[in-house]
């Protein structure tokens, strides 16, 4: 029988040796059986959480004006803001607000890959606007990359390989992104008759993890377990959820599995419902012929086993959504294929930087 339900784990049984294989031995289930899990005690200060909600939530506030000054089309790194139906997934609108955030890097020199756009300096509101906004995301970001690269260590461990085994998937200057998200609710007038109550479609995250900050009380982010069925995932206080990316199951060649998931519009008069998933990047240089000659064949046999019981045991794998992150006759590096799925999410942005990824992404 598949998950019904989302597993808790907490991060300070990691931090005595006595506790730390019960840990371990609950993130292998999680792994294996769910790709989702409720993750608490990860070190960030309560204050710093109400901070980044507070300032999540005030951002919507301002003026529709300045949010524009910082349209994603500006750029061609896909950070910016950009507005309600403005991303597509599993063919169909979205419909959220929000603005995208990465720990900075300069603008890329010329003649590098396209992919290298998406390491560029952020679009930041205006301090005169938002006093202090980009001093707390820029610290919880940093903090963030921290709970990241230590919670990517323990799921080396629990699936048998040294804390160590994805560091040279990692740049010493290592880009991971952020949103804010405003998923409105579906107030009568305020949709039409095509919008199916789509907060975002099906999807799967392509990094290696994802650590989501539910701000609100809302139900509405629900995954899909191996029956096809659609599990909710409630918010819970104290805690991040914790999804695996297509990076870390390409890595370990389906041992990890990268779950898909949704989100549904909060119901007329519940208000809007507000999140802030941060997401840890993954070296873009890195060709997928390295990822191939790595992973599954490092991994215990008895942990290979473990999950081909999983699939067994439900019959296969049911999936809304295809795995995405893979090699093709024009995609030899990660990056470019994240390039690709980025196009592809945002068609304005690629109209007007990539158009003939975008040509090449609707002929597919």
């Amino acid at each position: 029988m598949s998950f019904t339900s989302i597993p808790i784990l907490d991060l300070e049984l990691t931090r005595d040796s006595a506790t730390k294989p019960e840990f371990l031995k609950q993130l292998r289930h999680a792994l294996i059986e769910v790709g989702f899990l409720y993750l608490k005690n990860v070190d960030i200060p309560p204050e710093l959480f109400q901070e980044v909600i507070e300032r999540g939530k005030s951002f919507f506030d301002i003026p529709l004006e300045e949010k524009n000054k910082l349209d994603m089309k500006n750029v061609p790194s896909f950070l910016g803001y950009s507005g309600v139906s403005a991303e597509m997934t599993a063919g169909e609108v979205d419909r959220r607000e929000q603005i995208e955030l990465s720990t900075e890097h300069p603008i890329p020199a010329p003649g590098s890959p396209l992919y290298h756009n998406f390491l560029a300096p952020n679009q930041w509101p205006s301090e005169d606007i938002l006093p202090g906004f980009r001093e707390v995301y820029t610290d919880y970001m940093r903090r963030m990359g921290h709970v990241s690269m230590y919670f990517t260590s323990l799921v080396a461990e629990a699936i048998g390989l040294p804390a160590d085994a994805f560091n040279k998937y990692f740049d010493t200057d290592q880009q991971n992104k952020l949103k804010i998200l405003k998923y409105p609710s579906m107030e009568p007038g305020n949709v039409d008759e095509t919008q199916k109550g789509q907060g975002v479609g099906p999807h799967k995250d392509s990094m290696l993890t994802s650590y989501l900050l539910q701000a609100t009380q809302h139900h509405g982010l629900q995954v899909q377990n191996m029956l096809g069925e659609w599990i909710d995932c409630p918010p819970v206080d104290g805690t991040l959820v914790v999804s695996i990316g297509q990076s870390m199951e390409a890595l370990t060649k389906g041992v990890c599995v990268a779950t898909t998931h949704r989100v549904l519009s909060p119901a007329a008069g519940t208000g809007a419902r507000f999140s802030m998933p941060f997401f840890q990047g993954v070296r873009l240089d890195a060709d997928f012929d390295e990822l191939e000659t790595v992973g599954i064949g490092a991994v215990p046999e008895e942990v290979r086993r473990q999950r081909l019981e999983v699939i067994e045991r439900n019959g296969g794998r049911v999936d809304d959504v295809k795995f995405s992150l893979r090699k093709g006759a024009v995609v030899n590096k990660v990056g470019e294929a994240l390039l690709r799925i980025r196009v592809k999410a945002y068609p304005e942005v690629g109209e007007r930087w990539y158009p003939d990824i975008l040509m090449a992404v609707r002929g597919e």
